[in-house]
């Protein structure tokens, strides 16, 4: 990535309070990017948008994503050269409590945010980050290429599925060069596996239930499914690779706008129970105890993916192996606890990333 390449670059970022969009945000701010956010307020009390002041280098617009002419009208005030579309609903089991409230973000989302874009002529590139739960998983021990079946068991899941047949659709009939006369701008859509790192509170998620039960009066961390499989990869890695790919779209679009795996390496590959084990040894306090709900609803038990495509035509690598990002989210959250600037502390992990 060229970090010259983003100075002075308006970026829209949809979703930017949340866990994966505040990383992305701070990023851009630090490479010096105009940064505008269109989201719900944090959904979390503490969140990493609060702790980490993003209010101060990002332009939030607060609002619902399939609001067509609030998103308009956000498009036509900062003119972005570049959309970043990770506003969703991001939780499974939530996914149950409301399925229409899910596939109308995750799926109308999409259609409303590419819909816009077409009538916006100073974007460039949007990239659309969806999930690697948008494969119909058949629970097999390979790992699930772009070209493999789409779908999902769980309204979360499907959404997503759902969400990657959307920006096509949206894609082909109104973007170039595959719609006559269409927009210019250039589409690609990543699939990032389970991701960790500092700053994430939201409720029923691995790392944050561990981290709640570490710090908690307890001391009791309690896990579902011990042994259900994971690409795990601190957020950092799906992060770079999102600015990395958004500039190969502006900048040399030819055979990048299409979907793209993005996950750790083969053997980093874990059971939940290796990612709680590693954290609470890593924060040093804690004790696991296995809470599995019998009445609970189905989550899928083995999820991996191949990333080769991404190995092959970009060059891509991850950078953190499973023993690093497990170890950078534990000391995130110490620095937390410990009352640090947690903006200067997670500028400096961004920093020790690309130094990596």
């Amino acid at each position: 990535m060229n970090h010259s390449f983003w100075s002075g670059k308006r970026v829209l970022v949809t979703g930017h309070t949340g866990f994966k969009g505040g990383w992305l945000s701070l990023c851009l701010a630090e490479l010096g990017a105009e940064v505008v956010g269109l989201a719900h307020s944090p959904n979390s009390n503490p969140s990493f948008f609060h702790v980490v002041g993003a209010e101060h280098f990002v332009s939030s617009s607060i609002g619902e994503i399939n609001d067509l002419s609030l998103l308009e009208e956000v498009l036509r005030t900062y003119q972005p050269e570049v959309v970043f579309h990770l506003a969703a609903q991001a939780l499974v089991r939530a996914s149950y409590r409301d399925p229409v409230g899910t596939f109308a973000t995750n799926v109308g989302g999409v259609v409303t945010v590419l819909d816009a874009i077409r009538r916006a002529p100073s974007v460039k590139a949007a990239l659309i980050v969806t999930s690697d739960k948008c494969y119909d998983n058949r629970e097999w021990v390979w790992g699930y290429r772009e070209n493999d079946r789409l779908g999902g068991r769980d309204p979360y899941s499907a959404s997503k599925g759902c969400a990657e047949i959307a920006a096509q659709s949206m894609q082909l009939s109104y973007f170039s060069p595959y719609a006559a006369d269409g927009h210019p701008a250039r589409i690609a859509t990543v699939r990032a596996g389970n991701v960790i790192g500092g700053g994430d509170w939201s409720e029923d998620r691995l790392v944050p239930d561990i981290i709640r039960g570490c710090l908690g009066a307890s001391g009791e961390v309690q896990i579902r499914h011990p042994h259900a499989v994971r690409p795990w990869q601190h957020v950092m890695d799906p992060v770079a690779f999102y600015l990395g790919l958004a500039e190969r779209l502006t900048t040399s679009p030819e055979g990048v706008d299409e979907a793209w795996n993005i996950g750790p390496e083969a053997d980093d590959t874990r059971a939940v129970i290796d990612v709680a084990d590693a954290l609470v040894s890593a924060i040093g306090k804690g004790r696991i105890v296995t809470n599995r709900a019998a009445s609970g609803p189905h989550e899928a038990n083995l999820l991996t993916l191949d990333c080769a495509k991404a190995k092959a035509k970009l060059g891509w690598n991850p950078r953190l192996r499973f023993d690093q990002a497990i170890r950078w989210t534990a000391e995130w959250y110490a620095a937390w606890d410990q009352g640090q600037d947690m903006r200067a502390f997670t500028k400096q992990q961004i920093a020790d990333f690309y130094e990596a």
